[in-house]
């Protein structure tokens, strides 16, 4: 099995869907990432060699934040809205929808999450 920034690759999957294990690479990322490694797509992940390993890794190092940092900077711009309490900060520290979303009707779940820490 592949391991790649903490995460466990699948091997019997094609690898530009295993890739997508990887928090902040989605589907259209892996097939970019395999062209820029020349690595066929539709291969499994594990008849990759290392070689092919070590390049997707590099490509994806080199062009793209993810994981840990994607992660950090993703909690670091939740924080800041929260801190300079504007609306969108508030929605966040309240736990309801922050995009506009209803909550007569709808969003049942983070109402109910909201209502629990009161």
């Amino acid at each position: 099995m592949i391991r790649m920034f903490g995460v466990d690759i699948p091997d019997k999957k094609k690898i530009y869907i295993s890739l997508t294990y990887i928090f902040g690479v989605g589907p259209y990322v892996s097939r970019r990432i395999l062209a820029l490694s020349k690595v066929d797509m539709y291969k499994p992940a594990y008849l990759l060699t290392d070689e092919e390993v070590a390049r997707i890794r590099i490509e994806l190092e080199k062009k793209y934040k993810i994981e840990g940092n994607l992660k950090q900077e993703i909690y670091r711009n939740v924080k800041r809205l929260i801190d300079i309490r504007c609306y969108r900060g508030l929605r966040h520290k309240r736990k309801l929808p922050v995009r506009g979303q209803r909550t007569h009707s709808n969003a049942r779940s983070s109402r109910k999450r909201h209502i629990d820490k009161i």
